[in-house]
């Protein structure tokens, strides 16, 4: 009987990951990048997803002053704060994913092609140049929203 229980628990428990993983709107929400040094809320415009910094662990330089994207190859937006900064852009859900999105690095100015996946109440995110195969996942972890 406990092996019973046990079953439906954990066949129970799988479903309703991979439920959650057909909801588009599941990326919706805060969350911690896998550095920890930053929160990026993710949000919905029209039938795209994107993302912005909203937290940064060290918002400030050792002078004091506000961190900025001076990384960008673009110098007209070295100087724009990186909270508030958008890194994720114009992704699209497919079925059990996010794709066709980019995703920017501002500590080295690079944007990087990305898809995103819904697993187990995380995202992994998995940037790359040309081909997915070559490339590089994190995983995020999500924080309650802000007020």
């Amino acid at each position: 009987m406990k092996k019973i229980v046990a079953f439906l628990l954990l066949f129970l428990s799988s479903t309703l990951f991979n439920a959650q993983s057909k909801n588009p709107d599941a990326v919706l929400g805060t969350w911690l990048t896998a550095s920890g040094k930053a929160k990026v809320q993710i949000y919905k415009e029209g039938n795209k997803y994107n993302g912005k910094i909203v937290w940064l662990r060290n918002p400030n330089y050792e002078d004091g002053k506000i961190k900025v994207d001076k990384n960008n190859p673009d110098k007209a937006k070295q100087s724009v704060p990186l909270v508030g900064l958008n890194m994720l852009k114009n992704f699209v859900f497919d079925d059990d994913e996010w794709e066709d999105g980019t995703i920017y690095d501002p500590e080295n100015g690079k944007t990087y092609s990305c898809t995103i996946k819904f697993r187990n109440g995380m995202l992994d995110l998995r940037g790359y140049i040309g081909i997915s195969l070559i490339g590089r996942t994190q995983t995020w972890f999500k924080v309650e929203d802000f007020k």
